[in-house]
């Protein structure tokens, strides 16, 4: 991701606070039932909130491990838009993580460099660009020009993240106890995510390793090989190692330009998004499961570049075929075998007290565009309606208390959250259902980019997401 965290500018990652007092300070939530037993004094609850909020902040600053990537997921949410409001001081603390930091220092990073590639920079690169294009989550990003003459981006891991996200890994209650402490500052409650923090533990910790990267960009490279508006970098072996990863450079705009462009152009990138997060376990068995805008290179022709693979999953088929039936059953109003579906997937178990019917409008809430008038258009509303479909939980017969969470499913609300807050920042409107349709192979395509899309799918001879296929 290119959503930035404070860089160390020392040779290793340091803590200035013991990450065993977060567990302590999970506690706070008791201190503020304290507080709210005095009555009229709103202000002292405000007060500490405020100051707990911004020792959080500070923690996951210099921890440079697992809280500083969960810290960074709950600050991309409004959730005091959806009723936390006691919530709210911790999210704007760990907003200030997303911002632009002090990057690590040039004779640092062409000393990582060096070290890993064991070459000169030098010798490497005809051109090394020393001040950083981006800082990601556990590195920061270089232009480069290749000796023969590509253009290329360079991602450079921060000494000692890798040891310190590890090091948290190996505390299996880090991630667990964080969800307890955003649970103190709430009046609700938060279901046993246990399952799902170990999914996204597994998901960080090969984010660490950039060969699993360099894997994951040459398989999407392969699977959108020669789209006609999805673009894949490359990956420059000779260029990448454990700790750098060098791939060819795609040109585009950045996010922030993009929200300056026509409307028809930004409908255009919200159909080709929407077509590559979730063609590729359409035509394949991927998830990209960071769906993120930073992530991305607008193209002014229409097209979308695509810059991280780290957090990847390779879904198992039995899990990709559910995924897809589910959504189908939804869209098709068949709540009998979305129920059915749901069960299988181990969402509800065998003796749920969750209805078809419950089910069927839990379904439609979350996936609301596929189900209107088309085209349709992503607006503020759709991600609040998504938010609350998916983790605004103070209504006490909210259906997701009588759910689980499947950990191969962990990622299909972080993508179907993340893409909610794109397409609605465009306010894109496009024929949603009909991208669902073509690439599910049920029928023939109503845009032009979907006319396109179907063309090359056919040219590859990729299956349709209905399709059965064999998982090598």
């Amino acid at each position: 991701m290119v959503d930035s965290e404070r860089p160390v500018p020392r040779g290793r990652i340091r803590r200035t606070m013991p990450l065993a007092g977060f567990t302590a300070r999970a506690a706070g939530g008791r201190v503020v039932a304290g507080l709210r037993k005095r009555a009229g004094d709103s202000d002292a609850v405000d007060r500490h909130h405020e100051r707990t909020a911004e020792r959080y902040a500070e923690l996951l600053g210099h921890s440079k491990g697992v809280l500083m990537k969960a810290g960074q997921m709950v600050s991309l949410i409004d959730i005091g838009s959806i009723g936390l409001d006691d919530v709210s001081p911790y999210q704007r603390a760990l907003t200030r993580l997303q911002a632009d930091a002090p990057p690590m220092n040039a004779a640092l990073a062409r000393s990582v460099l060096e070290a890993e590639l064991g070459l000169a920079v030098e010798a490497v690169f005809a051109e090394f660009t020393d001040e950083p294009m981006a800082a990601a989550s556990i590195g920061q990003v270089h232009r480069a020009v290749m000796r023969d003459g590509r253009q290329v981006a360079v991602k450079i891991q921060y000494p000692g993240v890798a040891e310190a996200i590890r090091d948290d890994l190996a505390n299996t209650e880090l991630l667990v106890t964080f969800l307890r402490f955003m649970r103190s500052a709430t009046s609700g409650t938060i279901p046993d995510l246990r399952e799902a923090t170990e999914e996204l533990s597994a998901r960080i910790s090969e984010e660490l390793d950039y060969r699993h990267e360099a894997a994951n960009i040459t398989a999407f490279s392969e699977l959108f090989r020669d789209h006609p508006f999805i673009r894949i970098p490359e990956v420059v072996a000779e260029a990448s190692a454990d700790r750098v990863l060098t791939m060819t450079y795609l040109d585009g705009i950045d996010w922030a330009a993009a929200q300056h462009v026509d409307q028809d152009l930004k409908n255009t990138w919200a159909e080709v998004i929407s077509r590559m997060v979730t063609g590729s376990y359409r035509h394949g068995n991927l998830f990209h499961a960071d769906p993120h805008p930073g992530n991305y290179r607008f193209g002014l022709d229409g097209s979308v570049g695509f810059v991280d693979f780290g957090c990847v999953k390779v879904v198992p088929e039995l899990q990709r075929r559910l995924i897809v039936e589910l959504a189908r059953a939804a869209v098709e109003g068949r709540k009998g075998d979305l129920h059915r579906a749901m069960t299988e997937s181990g969402f509800l178990s065998a003796d749920s007290t969750l209805t078809a019917e419950d089910s069927y409008q839990w379904w439609a809430a979350c996936v609301h565009e596929l189900m209107v008038e088309q085209p349709a258009t992503y607006t503020q509303e759709a991600f609040e309606r998504g938010v609350r479909a998916l983790i605004d939980l103070r209504p006490s017969d909210h259906p997701v208390r009588r759910m689980s969470v499947p950990p191969d499913f962990v990622f299909f609300s972080r993508i179907n959250l993340s893409m909610n807050a794109i397409l609605s920042a465009l306010n894109a409107t496009f024929h949603t259902r009909g991208v669902l349709n073509d690439m599910d192979g049920v029928a023939e395509p109503v845009s032009e980019l979907g006319k396109l899309h179907n063309a090359w799918v056919r040219s590859r001879g990729l299956p349709y997401g209905l399709d059965h296929r064999v998982q090598s």
